[in-house]
């Protein structure tokens, strides 16, 4: 029996620091638009009087103790390192959690999507933590064949999944398949959550006219390749060619990516169609979101997608999206969304064109957002009560 639960929860890159200091004074982080898993997280333990350490990827090292808490932000070696020495790092940094999990004398671990190889958490299951992983992204790609590393870490990870964890949380149900694939159908218990937002952050975002021009296409996240910016920049490209002034394009996020994507957009000459923001606080990604005709996902198939948040953002702003499959958020959606086929360049323009060109069908999209934006809204849908009700049968079990 536990006198208390002590819970370590391991994530990746999250400002969890920040998200503490606004929680404990019961307010949203500014800096992001949906309710943060790490704030849940602490809602959670406070409801349950666990104790909480929460360790959070990040380039620089940050330390917070507070009351029941213990907050690390902690760099991750060879993160951007290639082949072999990029699963070096992964394991290095896992043996670093299991090593603070051991230190913390924590009897749950949550661990979520890319903080180490999932095998490696079998450690601790065999000394008796139970260890509940936090699925935000597909276990492999959908649309490309597995690397040799990543093969073989899913072949190691297979029991884990299987027999050893406690229980699983998935986003979605195409990561839950995946996860009934690994193990041919023999997994411990999955739960499916949805990720959480406040409804009084879109009450004030304006409804969306698609007779108002200039027609603006709004992408929003990390400016990397694999996320699709420069597929969206040849996009742009097409319609310059075509003389097209009445199509605009808002790219928001930072990234590695970023710089380049400017100087792509400047020396093409359309950097007065195709504007690259940088990064938008809640307040500026409101006005982003009124201006907004739709939004597009454009994730290339050699990206681990996971529930693309943005998605759900859309939604809730009562714009219809342009995505692929790649992301696995289109259950939830489908009628809102206009699905092309994965990297096709050409068919998320016709798309695009499509919804301009087309009122009707414009607001055929527009209205199925309206249906289906409740889900995203119900707190008994959320990761922070699913978290809750494993860590409540961890207790009923030690009883």
């Amino acid at each position: 029996m536990y006198e208390q639960l002590r819970v370590l929860y391991a994530v990746g890159p999250e400002n969890i620091i920040e998200a503490y200091k606004y929680w404990s004074q019961c307010q949203d982080a500014p800096s992001q638009v949906s309710v943060t898993y790490s704030s849940q997280f602490y809602e959670v333990c406070n409801a349950l009087d666990a104790k909480g350490y929460a360790i959070a990827q990040s380039n620089k090292k940050e330390f917070l103790q507070d009351g029941r808490f213990i907050l690390e932000h902690r760099p991750v070696p060879f993160s951007k390192a290639p082949g072999l020495l990029y699963h070096l790092g992964q394991l290095g940094y896992g043996f670093q959690l299991l090593a603070s999990a051991i230190r913390f004398r924590a009897n749950v671990v949550v661990a979520s999507t890319g903080t180490t190889h999932w095998f490696v958490w079998s450690v601790l299951c065999w000394m008796g933590v139970k260890v509940i992983p936090s699925l935000h992204c597909v276990l492999w790609r959908k649309y490309a064949s597995q690397r040799l590393g990543e093969e073989w870490g899913l072949k190691l990870s297979r029991n884990f999944f299987a027999t050893e964890c406690h229980a699983i949380l998935a986003v979605s149900p195409d990561i839950a398949e995946q996860v009934s694939q690994l193990t041919a159908g023999q997994h411990r218990p999955i739960r499916i959550f949805l990720p959480s937002f406040r409804r009084a952050y879109f009450t004030s975002i304006a409804p969306s006219d698609a007779k108002r021009s200039p027609f603006r296409v709004l992408f929003a996240g990390r400016i990397e390749a694999d996320k699709g910016v420069f597929d969206l920049l040849e996009i742009a490209k097409l319609f310059a060619i075509e003389g097209r002034q009445d199509i605009l394009f808002d790219v928001c996020g930072k990234g590695s990516a970023l710089e380049s994507l400017r100087i792509s957009a400047k020396e093409a000459n359309i950097d007065n169609l195709f504007i690259c923001h940088g990064y938008c606080s809640r307040l500026q990604m409101q006005k982003m979101f009124s201006h907004s005709h739709v939004f597009i996902v454009p994730t290339r198939t050699e990206f681990e997608e996971g529930f693309n948040r943005v998605v759900a953002e859309a939604i809730l702003s009562g714009r219809p999206v342009v995505t692929s499959a790649v992301c696995p958020a289109l259950v939830y959606v489908q009628d809102a969304v206009v699905e092309v086929p994965p990297n096709d360049v050409a068919a998320y323009g016709n798309a695009l064109l499509k919804l301009y060109g087309d009122p009707e069908f414009y607001e055929q999209k527009r209205q199925a957002c309206l249906k289906v934006q409740e889900q995203f809204y119900d707190i008994s849908q959320s990761w922070g009560v699913g978290i809750k009700s494993i860590l409540q049968d961890v207790l009923a079990r030690c009883e």
